[in-house]
């Protein structure tokens, strides 16, 4: 999902566009922290996927109006945002959280720009630089202290391969997001490829949650924050308003002000705030070890992204991906999570 700035707006913007971008990641990070007691609460986690994207489906619905013409112009476009970065990534991950901390399953899933190394690597077969590989490596070391290997993989085997379907569904997304790239000003919108987007994860997830069997009274009544009750309808408007349509939209923005560099940056703090968030609010504490883990995870995933080759056989220098330019846009408009 391209998203073309001149350097004059960058520098008017600059200041801006971080605002927008700590924005972004703060919501965003808020997601699962506000989610899962929802689940614990008797939602199924694929229900809160669908309310949440159902939600924030019906706000952006004037701008999915408004860029109508992307139907017929990118379908495929939009079919695979609907279904990776919007209904693959949530119902992965929102299901994770229902069997693992929050802030492992984010972790987890932050390893997404390192794998898409892998893509570019064994699948694409273009070269990869010894420090994107160096990047892959700290982000698979860091995994294995986050989930504490040496204890006999304490957590929830399960939980965890959730957390690695939504990295899978990132990758896709990364990869899907350089279609387009070299279209100019016809590259396609991208709020309008988020509003469609939520409009196709909608579609899917209504058939996948079939959510007419949903609890509804759960969401009349309270659920607990680390045993404090708070109302469930104040948890599903900060899920929809907060951490999805107004993630996306500062997300898409911020890109738009900054290079995709700087916002890919910023959008690392996600796992971290979602981190701190579930401590402070559901009472989920990490080890040291996992602490540590997690900060080699982020690094990792941060060094392969912006890794670069150096000089090929030609003589020219190539940037390592389709992969490295869509992880940094996926990463700063999407989101993970």
């Amino acid at each position: 999902m391209p998203v073309h700035t001149s350097r004059s707006s960058k520098g008017q913007g600059g200041r801006v566009g971080l605002g927008l971008a700590l924005v972004s990641a703060f919501a965003f990070g808020g997601s699962g922290p506000a989610a899962k007691p929802l689940i614990e609460a008797g939602l199924d986690p694929l229900h809160v996927v669908w309310l949440r994207v159902a939600g924030a489906a019906l706000v952006m619905l004037p701008l999915a109006v408004r860029h109508r013409d992307l139907v017929r112009r990118r379908p495929a476009l939009l079919a695979g945002f609907g279904l990776l970065a919007v209904a693959g990534v949530q119902a992965f991950y929102f299901a994770s959280i229902s069997r693992i901390p929050v802030g492992v399953a984010l972790l987890v899933e932050y390893l997404a720009p390192a794998m898409v190394l892998g893509w570019v690597r064994f699948v694409q077969r273009r070269p990869v630089t010894r420090t994107a590989a160096a990047g892959v490596v700290l982000a698979v070391g860091g995994l294995a202290c986050v989930v504490e290997v040496w204890a006999g993989l304490s957590f929830d085997l399960l939980g965890l391969l959730l957390a690695l379907g939504a990295a899978c569904c990132q990758v896709g997304y990364f990869v899907l997001s350089d279609q387009g790239s070299d279209a100019g000003n016809e590259a396609p919108d991208p709020l309008g490829v988020i509003a469609y987007g939520l409009l196709v994860g909608t579609a899917v997830l209504t058939v996948v949650a079939r959510p007419w069997g949903m609890d509804w009274a759960v969401l009349g009544g309270s659920a607990h924050m680390d045993g404090r009750p708070v109302p469930a309808w104040l948890l599903l408007g900060w899920v929809v308003l907060i951490a999805t349509v107004l993630a996306y939209v500062t997300g898409v923005v911020s890109v738009r002000r900054l290079s995709p560099q700087v916002a890919g940056v910023v959008a690392c703090l996600e796992a971290v705030v979602a981190t701190v968030l579930a401590w402070v609010l559901l009472g989920e504490h990490l080890s040291a070890p996992q602490v540590v883990g997690g900060a080699v995870v982020l690094v990792g995933a941060f060094v392969a992204q912006r890794s670069v080759p150096g000089k090929g056989a030609s003589g020219a220098a190539e940037v390592v991906a389709s992969g490295r330019e869509s992880a940094e846009r996926g990463e700063a408009a999407a989101g993970r999570r």
